[in-house]
């Protein structure tokens, strides 16, 4: 088996719409290795969700070949992109998108209940920090808690990848560092790598390697030798 996790070799993904192409990712290659905490950094437009849209198969590369272990994802059926996403695939997002009439608990039972092999609710919830949280609803929490609570969803499932869409983005500073340190910790947890998207540089130093991404490419991929403690960022 090779060495990384995912990896992808000359992707590029482009739109049409009224006469006009729109190149969102230009000829991007990268490998993801496990246990790494990734950071893709770049301003809005960039391509980072468009490259993590392509990790996570929620979309299809317009050109180039994409890798999960020895499966080329960019062959996968709608079928297979689907069981790919439910069952290798955590995902965390910005806002929540928690069930509002479910709690804690459930929410996570729910993401458990469709793929094989899910670790208990109250065993993620307890590992991100919700133990006495767990029939709380949504609207009883905190962002953070909420945010907490998508985190344990996501990684209910057992995923062989994290991927984190501007994960802290709607935090105040101090609930987005406990969440860098959630992450951080659920890579050391679990073994699996994490790959988030920002457009906020402090959170490059925490990273393994960090993609600086512009104008739908990688343009510089650098190796963080002495990554700090999640405590350490300046927000």
């Amino acid at each position: 088996m090779n060495g990384w996790v995912l990896k992808g070799k000359d992707l590029s993904r482009w739109y049409e719409g009224d006469g006009v192409t729109v190149r969102a990712l230009d000829q991007v290659s990268f490998e993801i290795l496990p246990g790494e905490f990734i950071v893709v950094l770049g301003p809005s437009g960039s391509g980072k969700s468009t490259m993590l849209n392509l990790m996570g198969g929620m979309d299809r590369p317009s050109e180039g070949e994409l890798y999960y272990r020895e499966q080329k994802i960019s062959d996968f059926t709608s079928e297979q992109l689907s069981d790919y996403r439910k069952d290798a695939v955590g995902f965390v997002f910005q806002f929540f998108h928690l069930i509002p009439t479910l709690t804690a608990k459930e929410n996570v039972e729910l993401a458990a209940s469709i793929t094989k092999g899910a670790r208990s609710a109250g065993e993620v919830l307890e590992l991100v920090g919700l133990s006495d949280r767990m029939k709380h609803f949504p609207s009883q929490m905190s962002g953070g808690e909420q945010q907490r609570v998508s985190i344990a969803r996501a990684i209910v499932k057992n995923p062989e990848i994290l991927l984190c869409d501007e994960p802290t983005g709607a935090l105040d500073s101090r609930n987005s560092i406990a969440v860098v340190k959630l992450l951080l910790e659920v890579r050391e947890r679990l073994g699996c790598p994490v790959v988030t998207i920002t457009h906020n540089a402090e959170m490059a130093r925490v990273a393994d390697r960090v993609f600086h991404m512009k104008d739908g490419k990688i343009v510089r991929v650098e190796t963080n030798r002495c990554p700090v403690a999640a405590e350490e960022l300046q927000w």
